[in-house]
């Protein structure tokens, strides 16, 4: 009997552990992918905790995969994939087809989205099965422990940026320089957008300009964050990162006329925003989920032709929770990656 390991949780906010499995063999529509590199996500905490309708125990999370077709299931044969092929799998981990967002070709927004390690087993592990409509291709260049946190950070940030109404030349704010908002920052820069980089403390000036901000704001400065974008002529854009509700609130004013305020950074606390912020300068709140399998292709591509990778701390699969732990502190810089090889 061939096994392959995962780490998973037993109970809700529970210590991962090493366990050995009997290795599957994939079913209609699905392939077996070998693991060589997944990021560790703080949505990774919705599911390790049971916060989500659906989660069951033992949960194996792991939403930004990236390895090697090991093994295609009927069905997949004429889909263009091959066993070897290297390949990413994020937060869309496969829709539905036939609910009604599907059928309009929104598939990311799927009423049954498939998300690794909520539906199904994640890529904590050696090998993950995943839906043949999951895959993304990486491209030559790009490392899997860099592929991976592009199928979940990388395709948010990019698809929010790519789809909001900020076109070259005009005034993108990115609060929160994390795990999301470092890369952020370096798409926005490339996307030709005058970029503002929004954090807490004045030390982190430096890095915000290493990534390509061309200003930097200190939320800490007693300048509000508002004033400050203002006085560089208020942002046509601001892409929330930051999983904070006050601070997300907080540039709402440092909008132009037309402004669109772009959140992608998850908090269950509600937005401090009245209908007279946005109703006298027309401005526009709106969420931005992640991305299909084609738009993390896009999102690889175009990270490899501008030199675009993630910061991360590769640890081996063994040492799962001590990385789980590490993100959900804050002390990750910036994406903790498991290297299940």
């Amino acid at each position: 009997m061939s096994t392959y390991r995962v780490a998973q949780v037993s109970v809700p906010d529970g210590t991962f552990e090493l366990v050995e499995r009997e290795v599957p063999s994939p079913g209609r529509g699905q392939v077996l992918v070998a693991v060589e590199a997944c990021g560790v996500c703080h949505s990774d905490a919705l599911f390790v905790s049971g916060a989500l309708p659906g989660v069951t125990f033992p949960d194996v999370p792991g939403h930004e995969i990236a390895g090697r077709i090991e093994e295609l299931g009927a069905g997949t044969e004429d889909r263009g994939w091959r066993t070897g092929d290297r390949v990413a799998v994020g937060w869309f981990g496969g829709s539905c087809g036939h609910c009604v967002p599907c059928r309009e070709g929104d598939f990311v927004v799927c009423e049954n989205l498939q998300v690794p390690g909520w539906t199904y087993d994640g890529g904590f592990g050696d090998k993950v099965l995943v839906p043949v409509d999951a895959l993304a291709r990486i491209p030559e260049g790009l490392a899997a422990g860099d592929a991976g946190p592009m199928a979940c950070a990388g395709v948010t940030t990019y698809n929010g940026l790519r789809r909001s109404s900020a076109r070259p030349g005009d005034l993108v704010a990115v609060l929160g320089l994390g795990g999301l908002g470092h890369l952020g920052v370096q798409y926005a820069a490339a996307m030709g957008f005058e970029t503002v980089g929004i954090a807490r403390g004045a030390e982190k000036a430096d890095f915000a300009k290493r990534l390509g901000a061309h200003h930097y704001v200190d939320s800490t400065s007693g300048t509000p964050v508002a004033e400050a974008l203002q006085s560089l002529g208020g942002a046509k854009v601001v892409l929330a990162t930051a999983g904070h509700s006050e601070a997300i609130t907080a540039t709402v004013e440092g909008l132009a006329p037309r402004g669109e305020l772009v959140v992608i950074g998850a908090d269950t606390e509600p937005l401090g925003i009245s209908p007279v912020q946005l109703l006298m300068s027309g401005r526009v709140v709106r969420g931005h989920p992640s991305g299909t399998a084609k738009d993390v292709e896009d999102t690889m591509a175009f990270s490899a032709l501008h030199g675009i990778r993630p910061m991360t701390e590769s640890v081996p699969l063994e040492q799962a929770d001590e990385a789980y732990r590490k993100m959900l502190s804050g002390r990750a810089r910036f994406r903790m990656v498991l290297t299940p090889g």
